[in-house]
């Protein structure tokens, strides 16, 4: 480490102290800014029609949408937090509403809340929206959740029935694919800024990560255990050797090509295999994820959090619940190919999916994995907690995993030495 706390840190800490300061500086008083997360322009219709519904309801105060990529919202944001033109309203995902939460960022919208609003989401993921200390940070938005995308042809060649259903499975059945296929069984990276998947695992395997002063809780009998686990698979040579190198797009790159017996993905992408490896979408059937002994699964969540700057926190509320509720939220998942979190919007998406008849085998096969999707989520929670610095520790944990991994060290040791990285980042942070 270069030191306790980064340069990003520190300027994502002063801004967003810069952006609680300046008080009611946003938007102009006469409109409501809304930023989004990449939909556009695949969803300008359909905000097109959500907007003019909005403006007949509430002419007075007519929204004005901004759709960013997904890697500047950050940079963009903190920009507009200095210029005093923040948004009212902005699509965030939980680890960065809450890094920005903790610097005074974002409203506590419990007050500004109707009452019974909270029955109208999935607990679990309304309880991820909110931070002990800062309160009701977000509104819970659209929901996906990974399924295990099996490579029948594969399974067969390796004289397997399914997939593997538990981590603890997952050893015999990559060494099954590997000897008798010379192709991989799973692909789950240890690249510090990509996916969370393999953070997802541990937690799944039964590892506390933090304790309630933030400390690490995970140097334990169940973290020795699942980095064990995971440094054996790869120096055994049953994980291709890029999990240490390359993201989670190269999971599905091998997939797509042949080489990977179980592709941990979202419903989303089936379309994209379709598309670019025809052949091998043929042979691919969708089965539930991976989970630990407890069967929880994980599912990923975006929000809609309200920045303090607004000035219109109370409207800026009502079109987060606006573009929320049941209605809107099962357009958006059915257009979107995503899962909703408003409980009876995912009653709809049920429903429709029951009673579907596809025209085609590559829209069967589509829709057998929604449904599956969307039968998840009784069984389905955000595993990693939404903490400020929560990135820092998948960082510090993947960075110590990858040299147990490559031989570096043994895998206690680079246990232990992300635990007092951790600790010596959070007494800084939080003493």
């Amino acid at each position: 480490m270069n030191g306790p706390v980064t340069r990003r840190e520190l300027l994502l800490g002063a801004a967003a102290l810069g952006l609680a300061a300046c008080g009611r500086g946003g938007s102009r008083a006469d409109e409501l800014n809304l930023w989004t997360l990449q939909l556009a322009p695949k969803f300008n219709p359909y905000f097109a029609d959500l907007l003019t519904v909005w403006r007949q309801r509430r002419p007075q105060l007519p929204v004005r949408w901004t759709d960013l990529p997904w890697g500047s919202v950050e940079r963009k944001l903190l920009a507009a937090v200095y210029a005093r033109t923040a948004p009212d309203v902005v699509n965030l995902n939980p680890p960065f509403a809450a890094n920005l939460a903790s610097k005074g960022g974002l409203s506590d919208l419990t007050p500004l809340l109707p009452s019974g609003a909270a029955e109208r989401y999935l607990p679990s993921v309304w309880r991820a929206c909110r931070d002990p200390e800062a309160g009701q940070i977000a509104i819970p938005w659209y929901l996906t959740v990974r399924l295990s995308l099996v490579n029948r042809r594969l399974l067969e060649e390796a004289g397997l029935e399914s997939p593997p259903r538990r981590w603890d499975a997952v050893p015999e059945f990559a060494r099954r694919i590997r000897e008798r296929t010379g192709r991989y069984g799973l692909f789950v990276t240890v690249v510090p800024d990509d996916s969370a998947e393999m953070l997802e695992s541990l937690v799944q395997m039964g590892v506390v990560l933090l304790d309630g002063q933030r400390r690490a809780a995970f140097n334990s009998p169940a973290g020795r255990r699942a980095f064990r686990f995971w440094t054996d698979l790869y120096r055994q040579g049953l994980l291709p050797r890029e999990v240490v190198s390359q993201g989670q797009r190269r999971a599905i790159e091998l997939f797509q090509s042949g080489d990977l017996a179980l592709a941990a993905t979202g419903a989303e992408f089936l379309r994209s295999i379709q598309t670019n490896a025809p052949g091998v979408a043929a042979v691919t059937e969708p089965h539930p994820p991976l989970t630990g002994e407890d069967g929880t699964a994980n599912v990923a969540l975006m929000t809609l959090a309200v920045p303090r700057q607004s000035r219109h926190p109370a409207e800026a509320v009502a079109l987060a619940l606006f573009l929320t509720d049941a209605a809107n939220q099962a357009r958006f998942a059915r257009e979107a190919r995503v899962l909703p979190s408003s409980q009876e919007a995912l009653e709809q998406v049920r429903t429709a999916l029951d009673q579907e008849q596809p025209d085609t085998a590559e829209q069967a096969q589509i829709r057998t994995a929604r449904l599956l999707s969307a039968r998840i989520l009784d069984q389905a929670r955000v595993l990693v907690p939404a903490l400020p610095g929560i990135k820092r520790l998948q960082k510090i944990v993947y960075t110590q995993l990858q040299r147990a991994m490559l031989g570096q060290i043994e895998s206690d040791v680079a246990l232990a030495m992300a635990a007092d990285e951790w600790d010596r980042y959070s007494r800084s942070r939080w003493p």
